[in-house]
């Protein structure tokens, strides 16, 4: 039976800040220059890495992360990406603004801006949706020809990633991968779907060379603002890759709302110059990846990231075989 969507706004598993060491909230309150009189822990995401919007005395507020090396060195090393990214980014897109991070008895701690925003509800509201997809355009567009400092952090290409950890419908054609449980009228498709995804490392390294994209881009790595403005968070996974790619799977929860992704996809400016078939090869490649992890969590992870690779794998593939007119 197909899995409902998760609670994207409730999916994490984070520790409080009464749960952090004694020597890190003095650290971080000395930085932010008044005592934390109130923290409102992240209800998105998967990780358990402690997130929060802290507000301080002086009437000032923050967002914080938070991990320990010793209990979550990956962590700390995907949030100390993301400072690095963040530090590089184009000054003036919809990004929250990291102000400065630091070390502080044994775990690593970022701050940025605090976004007053909220993560958009399923099925997508069209204003946020449209909202959410004009960023996109904006961030797009700044990042094809990105600041130099920016890409001397060696940003990896989509291309070896996907051969390397996106493509799964070849594993499980050769027996190396347990086949997913799909819907029996596509069981039959598995040689269409091996076909379709081998073309994204190809369609990838077609791109412009140096073009980044945020490589992570889903509906809760993005807030809505008061003001009906979105924006973009968690860059840990930035990558060398073309824009379109991003934006098909962002639009896999435009897809599963009831909304013309087709058209939304046709129509935005990140999928101008895609090869004809570039939407079909990332649903292909995305449905085997998500359908093929949805057994595995990291210990990173919150449980719900089973349920969130299980639905989206199942609304990648279901949203091709409308395409491909499987039935």
């Amino acid at each position: 039976m197909p899995v409902p969507p998760p609670p994207y706004h409730a999916t994490a598993a984070r520790p409080a800040w009464a749960a952090l060491p004694v020597g890190v909230r003095a650290a971080v309150a000395a930085r932010l220059g008044a005592p934390v009189t109130e923290a409102r822990v992240a209800g998105a995401g998967f990780t358990r890495g402690f997130a929060a919007v802290l507000s301080t005395a002086d009437g000032g507020s923050a967002f914080v992360k938070a991990a320990g090396r010793v209990e979550q060195p990956r962590l700390v090393d995907w949030y100390a990406r993301e400072a690095a990214v963040l530090a590089r980014l184009p000054t003036g897109l919809p990004v929250p603004r990291l102000r400065w991070t630091l070390d502080a008895a044994g775990w690593h701690v970022i701050c940025l801006d605090a976004v007053d925003g909220r993560t958009p509800g399923l099925p997508w509201a069209p204003a946020e949706l449209d909202a959410t997809l004009a960023g996109y355009a904006e961030l797009a567009a700044a990042l094809t020809d990105p600041p130099a400092d920016l890409l001397a952090l060696d940003p990896p290409r989509l291309a070896r990633l996907a051969r390397e950890d996106i493509l799964w419908w070849g594993e499980v054609a050769a027996g190396r991968e347990p086949t997913p449980a799909l819907p029996g009228t596509l069981a039959s498709r598995l040689p269409d779907l091996v076909t379709l995804e081998s073309r994204l490392p190809e369609y990838a390294d077609a791109a412009p060379p140096n073009a980044l994209i945020h490589g992570d881009l889903r509906l809760d790595n993005v807030l809505v603002d008061r003001e009906g403005h979105a924006w973009f968070c968690d860059w840990a996974w930035l990558t060398r890759g073309p824009a379109w790619f991003d934006l098909a799977g962002l639009l896999i929860t435009a897809y599963a709302s009831g909304l013309d992704a087709d058209r939304l996809f046709a129509e935005h400016p990140a999928a101008a110059g895609a090869p004809t078939d570039a939407l079909d090869a990332t649903l292909a490649a995305l449905a085997g990846y998500f359908l093929t992890s949805a057994a595995a969590a990291p210990p990173t992870a919150s449980a719900t990231i089973r349920q969130h690779h299980r639905w989206s794998g199942e609304q990648a593939l279901a949203w091709l075989a409308t395409r491909q007119g499987w039935s």
